[in-house]
């Protein structure tokens, strides 16, 4: 029988992150992984505390920001790399109300240190009101963070490669398998329909696409640049494009209207030939006032949700890993916006 702290259940942010948490505070832990590409492994990886549509910011941004970039650091300690990439967002405006507005927002307190005052041009896409740089917004090398996190867990033997098998979980004593568990993190996105303990919390799915793109004309590669969607250069030399958000369209294949979607609004963007080479999407698990859901199962006080990071899965999958951490281990409170009990 093999004795270890907690099982980790699900490979996206709040997974990996809550990983980390157990990493830096010497926990035992395996990981389940089925091995198939989470929403969050499809992300475009942006961090961004503005919202681009309304030029607002939410709830804890600086906070979150502040403490993904120290998360980031102390992960380097381990896989030996740094996974932010500092090119900042620049929001083209659609015309000069929206840059008006963009002036007026920045000099409130929630929005100065977040809305450049100083307006650019950018070359290689259409822009005619130029664009605002949206201070402290950056992205994440998706790719780099879970390959080395994944050959990371896999050295120290703390990754499983198999679905959780629910059937197989004793509550009473605290067994899976073979294994002696404290506690269990189901960390499962949408899959948590699946889950005979959870199942009933409200996430709502949303599908998300985006393209690669093999561009015919450079373009400005230290920035990423948003309009409709993100538009940034990844490996290979690509660009990334996208996403859509559909709440209706929630079937487990690519929606050709979506990616017509993605298209049409590039060539908008951008002026030149473009080359699709590969869709991807995934399913974000959203909450309808837009705050993660974490806490404890009702009856098995040692079973847990971390779940609900919605469109901001690197900033609440950071943030939040270390409040739920600090419920379990240290009996602090997690805040009501974001508990599983606010639902009851």
């Amino acid at each position: 029988m093999k004795n270890i702290d907690y099982i980790i259940v699900g490979d996206g942010y709040a997974g990996l992150f809550f990983a980390h948490q157990l990493i830096k505070n010497n926990k035992s832990f395996i990981i389940f992984s089925e091995g198939r590409k989470s929403a969050s492994q499809v992300s475009a990886g942006i961090i961004n505390p503005v919202v681009l549509k309304k030029f607002t910011t939410f709830w804890l941004a600086q906070q979150q920001i502040d403490f993904l970039k120290d998360s980031l650091l102390e992960i380097e300690s381990y896989t030996k790399k740094n996974y932010l990439i500092t090119n900042p967002i620049h929001r083209i405006f659609h015309d000069e109300n929206e840059q008006s507005l963009w002036l007026k927002k920045s000099d409130n307190e929630d929005l100065s240190e977040f809305l450049n005052k100083e307006f650019q041009h950018l070359d290689g896409v259409n822009n005619p009101f130029s664009t605002g740089k949206v201070n402290q917004s950056a992205r994440l090398d998706v790719d780099g963070f879970f390959s080395d996190f994944f050959k990371y867990f896999e050295r120290n033997e703390q990754l499983v490669k198999e679905k959780f098998d629910y059937n197989q979980l004793n509550t009473s004593d605290n067994i899976y398998k073979d294994i002696s568990f404290k506690h269990v993190i189901f960390c499962e996105g949408m899959g948590v329909k699946d889950n005979p303990f959870f199942s009933d919390i409200a996430v709502i799915p949303n599908k998300g696409h985006h393209i690669k793109v093999k561009l015919s004309e450079a373009i400005q590669k230290d920035v990423t640049i948003k309009k409709k969607h993100f538009l940034f250069p990844v490996n290979n030399g690509l660009h990334f494009y996208g996403g859509t958000y559909d709440r209706e369209q929630l079937h487990h294949h690519i929606d050709d209207s979506a990616v017509e979607q993605l298209i049409k609004a590039l060539s908008e963007l951008y002026p030149n030939d473009f080359e699709v080479r590969e869709v991807n999407f995934g399913f974000r698990p959203t909450v309808k006032d837009r705050r993660p859901i974490v806490g404890r199962h009702s009856e098995h006080q040692n079973l847990y949700v971390f779940n609900g990071l919605g469109a901001r899965g690197i900033l609440n999958g950071c943030y939040f890993s270390k409040r739920l951490y600090q419920f379990i281990e240290e009996e602090v409170s997690l805040p009501d916006e974001v508990s599983l009990s606010r639902f009851k």
